[in-house]
C-alpha cells in the first residue's frame, strides 16, 4: 500500500473531521471572493440585498453545508441547493464563487446517499440549469429568455451530467469495495469458526481415544486386584499371577497413553533424537482384537471370539474403530455385568461391511451406572465417522448387547481369491 492509499484510508475512517477542516479552509478562501463582487448585484426589484455581508453570508449557507457533505449527504445537498436557489431568486449575482461548490454536494450525495437522493439531485441540478438561463436571458433582454435557458442546459448542465457520472462511477468501487470488505470478514468468521470445529473434534477425538485406553485398562487391573485378593489366601499362586497380569496391563496403557501424546506433539522427531518413535509405533487394529480378547480373559472374565466370514485388510482408521468398540463393549462388561459373566464376541466379515456383536449374560440394563456415559456416546461417534451404526439394549433371557454394523468398501480381486 503507497501512501496515497495509506491517505486515502485514513481520510475515509475519518471523513467527519476531514470535511470539517476542508470546508473552514474554503470558507476562508470563498467568502473574501464573494465579498469582492458585490458591485455586480442586479435589480429584479427585490430590493437592496447584494452587499458585502449579505454575499458573505449566502457564501457562508452555500459552503457551510458542506462540512457534513459524507456523513449525512442529503442533508448536506439539500441546504446547499436551497441556498443557490434564493441567491438566485433574490437577484444577487447569478454565479457567485460559492456556487460552484453545488457540484461538490451533488458528487456527494451520489456517491454517499441512497439511490433515489442522487437521482433527485441530479434533476434538480438540471431545472436548476435552466433557471439560471432563463435569469441570464431576462439580464441581457427579454426576447434572449429562451436562447440563454437552452445554452445553460447545454454547458451548465453538462457540467451537472459529468459530474453526476463520475459520482455514480465512484459510487460503484466504493460498493465494490466494502462488498469486497463484508466478503472478507465473513471469511475471517468462517475461518475462526472452522478452527474451533476443528479443535472440538480434536478434543473429542483425543476425549475418546484417552476413555478407551484408560478405562479399558483400568478396569481389567480392578478386576484383576479384586479376584488376587481373594485368591491370596487360598492360592498364592494364582495372586502372583494376577499381579503379573495387572503390571502387565499396566505397562500396555502406559505405552498408548504415551504413543497418544506423542501424536499431539507438534515436532515430527523427538529432541532426545529417537526419531518420533511415539509417532511411528502402529495404531491397534482388527487383528488386534484377538489379544484383546486374550487381556480380558486373563483377568478371569469367561470370554469366547467367534469369526466368520474371510478377513479383509482395512484401513487404519476402520481398524481401530473395530478394536475401539470392542474394547469398550468389554470394558463395560467388566464394570457393569457382575461377577463372572460369559461373554461372546462374534466378528462376522461380509462382502460390504463387517458386523461385531458382543453378548453377556450379566446384569445388563439392570447395572448401576457410574454416571459418566461416556462408553455408549464414544463408540456410536467413532461408527458415524465411517458411516457405521452402533445399537445396544438388553438381551432377551438377559444381559446386555452391543452390535456394531460398519460398511466397508468393495473388496479387491486379490481378496476375494485370498484363502
Amino acid at each position: 500500500m503507497n501512501w496515497y492509499d495509506r491517505a486515502g484510508r485514513w481520510a475515509e475512517e475519518h471523513r467527519a473531521q476531514v470535511d470539517v477542516v476542508g470546508t473552514l479552509l474554503t470558507l476562508l478562501v470563498v467568502v473574501p471572493l464573494s465579498t469582492a463582487m458585490s458591485s455586480g448585484y442586479i435589480d429584479y426589484g427585490l430590493g437592496t440585498v447584494g452587499t458585502a455581508p449579505v454575499l458573505a453570508l449566502f457564501a457562508l449557507l452555500t459552503v457551510g453545508p458542506l462540512a457534513v457533505r459524507r456523513t449525512r449527504p442529503v442533508l448536506s445537498v439539500t441546504l446547499v441547493y436551497t441556498a443557490t436557489l434564493v441567491q438566485m431568486l433574490l437577484g444577487m449575482p447569478l454565479v457567485l464563487p460559492a456556487n460552484f461548490f453545488v457540484l461538490v454536494a451533488l458528487f456527494s450525495v451520489t456517491v454517499y446517499g441512497p439511490r433515489w437522493a442522487h437521482l433527485v439531485a441530479i434533476a434538480t441540478g438540471l431545472l436548476g440549469s435552466a433557471l439560471l438561463g432563463a435569469m441570464l436571458g431576462l439580464q441581457s433582454g427579454a426576447g434572449n429568455t429562451i436562447f440563454g435557458m437552452i445554452l445553460s442546459v447545454i454547458f451548465v448542465g453538462l457540467l451537472f451530467v459529468a459530474t453526476w457520472a463520475f459520482g455514480l462511477v465512484r459510487r460503484a468501487r466504493r460498493e465494490t469495495l466494502i462488498a469486497l470488505r463484508d466478503r472478507t470478514r465473513s471469511l475471517e468468521v468462517e475461518r475462526d469458526q472452522q478452527a474451533r470445529i476443528a479443535t472440538a473434534a480434536e478434543r473429542s477425538r483425543i476425549a475418546r481415544e484417552m476413555h478407551d485406553i484408560v478405562a479399558h485398562s483400568l478396569s481389567v487391573m480392578i478386576a484383576q486386584a479384586d479376584g488376587g485378593r481373594y485368591a491370596a489366601t487360598a492360592d498364592p499362586e494364582a495372586a502372583t499371577r494376577t499381579l503379573g497380569t495387572i503390571s502387565e496391563t499396566g505397562r500396555a496403557a502406559l505405552a498408548d497413553m504415551r504413543r497418544l501424546l506423542g501424536v499431539l506433539r507438534d515436532e515430527p522427531d523427538d529432541e532426545r533424537g529417537n526419531g518420533g518413535a511415539a509417532e511411528r509405533t502402529p495404531q491397534p487394529a482388527a487383528g488386534d482384537i484377538t489379544a484383546l480378547v486374550e487381556q480380558v480373559r486373563a483377568s478371569g472374565m469367561r470370554v469366547s471370539l467367534v469369526r466368520m466370514g474371510v478377513a479383509r485388510t482395512l484401513p487404519p482408521g476402520t481398524g481401530l474403530t473395530l478394536y475401539r468398540i470392542c474394547q469398550e463393549a468389554l470394558t463395560n462388561i467388566l464394570k457393569h455385568a457382575g461377577p463372572d459373566p460369559s461373554v461372546t464376541v462374534v466378528v462376522t466379515w461380509e462382502r460390504r461391511s463387517v458386523k461385531v456383536e458382543i453378548d453377556d449374560d450379566g446384569r445388563g440394563a439392570s447395572a448401576d451406572s457410574d454416571g459418566a456415559g461416556q462408553g455408549l456416546l464414544g463408540m456410536r461417534e467413532r461408527a458415524a465417522m465411517f458411516g457405521g451404526t452402533v445399537t445396544s439394549g438388553p438381551r432377551p433371557g438377559g444381559g446386555f448387547r452391543v452390535m456394531l454394523d460398519l460398511p466397508l468398501p468393495e473388496p479387491r480381486t486379490e481378496e476375494l481369491s485370498a484363502p
